[in-house]
């Protein structure tokens, strides 16, 4: 198991930036597919970004195209998601995850993760 921690949430305006960071404990990211998830009020867990288990793959949403950015720091066992041009529409929880099994296919789908983060809240009033 990986235990993981995020943090750099909070309440911005629209357009305004945020980067989250997702710390891993215990070993290296090296070789996990890690990906940033959110959760709107009422609504289903999202994708939003992932790099696959090589690092060869990123992917992103189609609604965070050209805004958000993941990268991860294999020295500092972080992973980030840099978060630019915000929206309203962008307020959720947002969760970050990890899995050493997940193949490229399986990339945007929660359940092929079996290792989160607790979530941070990110805020962007209309």
């Amino acid at each position: 198991q990986v235990q993981l921690v995020e943090s750099g949430g909070g309440l911005v305006e629209t357009g305004d930036s945020l980067r989250l960071s997702c710390a891993a404990s215990g070993r290296t990211l090296s070789g996990y597919a890690m990906a940033w998830f959110r959760q709107a009020p009422g609504k289903e867990r999202e994708s939003v970004a992932v790099i696959s288990r090589t690092g060869g793959y990123k992917y992103y949403a189609d609604s965070v195209k050209g805004r958000f950015t993941i990268s991860v720091d294999n020295g500092k066992k972080t992973f980030y998601l840099q978060m630019n041009s915000l929206k309203p529409e962008d307020t959720a929880v947002y969760y970050c995850a990890v899995g050493n099994r997940v193949i490229t296919s399986e990339l945007m789908n929660r359940e092929a993760y079996d290792n989160w983060g607790q979530g941070t809240l990110v805020t962007v009033p209309s």
